[in-house]
């Protein structure tokens, strides 16, 4: 673990610099081009790439050897900031939407990679303790980059921002290139050479029917994500609006209280987790999953109830708590999967993810002109909870899905994920 704790530095590091960006470039693109479409454009490009990076680095993932996939993407983004820093003002408009596209997929690779890998670098019966470890990794970095933004920006400009992020993507890059760790299972062998440029177009389509018909709870796990994208995405645009309604003198100060909160509540999760696998051996299933993730959108949906503070914070660190423990079952789930679907089932995932993350963005900033915050929030995370009813009334149909040991031998599900390119071949 030692060489993995490593890792998560660098990650967090890189994710610092991220969530800085994140603030200066959506602030950069207004101020240079005066146009909230322009803006939410660049937002709407990144999201999309995003998705449709999802089916391509599971692809890759699978085929090509993925801790240069990671260096690879780290570099590449560091040097598309680097372009934008020394671009002439006339061509930066273009090179944002260029940069769009290459954070928004090289992001998506990178998280793919990562996740694909935690198994081999840490062992499987250590994966759900990695877990938790790149989730108070990023929620850190998460508070320092929303916290240190505005400081950053105002103070130093926006030049510094970025190369303070192209830097970030350096450091990252050059730990996981020092670093002495397996990415891929010794077992499955070298990537195959070309297979991914034999693969027909839909092989992704292909890949989710079997993936549905093989390994259902798998299927409706990732389904889960993707709509908790959506209830994500209303929280997000709602945010700001109740908020200035909250108080329009200081519009972001339930903002930052929130974000802390939330950010604080993940830690919490991640040390509590860590604490009761070790204890028991265990790691928690489905139906571990399937709570937690009614918990979190119960809890989001208090957030915007207009009661006092003190509960309203408390319902933000259970939200963070929530949200910290389902994504740590959630990833450390896929990762029970063989090696060889692995990278295809975090690249679906992604792509799910994003695409409700995507959609709700746009679909809750239109209802939010004729509903309030609250109504916005508990329609799409609501849907989210519904969903988890249906799993867990599955799950209960079957007897359940029992927790189990992190190093215990593949299961049915698992089984089947394995067998998933051997169906997704008889039903293309």
């Amino acid at each position: 673990m030692g060489h993995f704790r490593l890792l998560v530095v660098g990650n967090g590091i890189s994710a610092y610099g991220s969530y800085l960006n994140m603030v200066a470039l959506n602030v950069f693109i207004y101020h240079v081009t005066g146009s909230a479409l322009t803006a939410g454009l660049f937002m709407a490009v990144r999201l999309v790439t995003s998705v449709l990076a999802g089916f391509v680095a599971g692809r890759l993932v699978s085929t090509r050897d993925r801790k240069r996939l990671m260096v690879g993407a780290d570099l590449t983004q560091a040097l598309a900031l680097l372009a934008l820093l020394l671009a002439p003002d006339g061509a930066r408009v273009g090179l944002l939407f260029a940069l769009a596209v290459i954070t928004g997929s090289c992001a998506t690779v990178s998280q793919v990679a990562l996740r694909s890998s935690v198994p081999e670098i840490v062992g499987a019966e250590h994966r759900a303790r990695a877990n938790g470890l790149l989730v108070t990794g990023r929620s850190l970095a998460m508070i320092a980059g929303f916290a240190s933004s505005g400081l950053v920006v105002a103070h130093l400009g926006y030049a510094t921002a970025f190369a303070l992020d192209a830097v970030t993507f350096v450091i990252s890059a050059t730990i996981m290139f020092l670093l002495p760790v397996r990415t891929r299972s010794a077992a499955a062998g070298a990537p195959a050479e070309g297979a991914a440029e034999q693969e027909e177009s839909g092989a992704a389509k292909g890949f989710a029917r079997a993936l549905l018909r093989t390994a259902p709870l798998l299927a409706v796990m990732i389904a889960v994500r993707a709509v908790d994208g959506l209830g994500s995405s209303s929280h997000n645009v709602a945010l700001p609006i109740y908020s200035d309604s909250l108080d329009p003198a200081h519009p972001a100060t339930f903002i930052s209280q929130f974000w802390a909160t939330w950010a604080l509540g993940n830690i919490v999760a991640q040390q509590l987790f860590g604490r009761v696998t070790k204890k028991t051996g265990r790691t928690p299933g489905e139906r571990a999953f399937a709570l937690g993730a009614c918990l979190m959108s119960a809890a989001f949906i208090v957030v915007f109830a207009g009661l006092p503070t003190v509960p309203t914070i408390a319902a933000a660190l259970v939200a963070g708590m929530a949200d910290g423990f389902t994504e740590i079952v959630y990833v450390s789930r896929l990762q029970a999967a063989p090696d060889a679907e692995r990278g295809r089932l975090f690249g679906l995932s992604a792509s799910a993810e994003n695409t409700g993350f995507g959609l709700g963005m746009l679909v809750s900033a239109a209802l939010l002109e004729s509903f309030s915050p609250l109504q916005v929030v508990a329609s799409f995370h609501g849907l989210a909870i519904a969903l988890c009813v249906v799993l867990l009334a599955v799950l209960a149909g079957r007897g359940g899905t029992p927790t189990r040991r992190p190093d215990r031998p593949e299961g049915r599900d698992d089984r089947a994920a394995r067998d998933v390119s051997t169906a997704e071949g008889r039903s293309s």
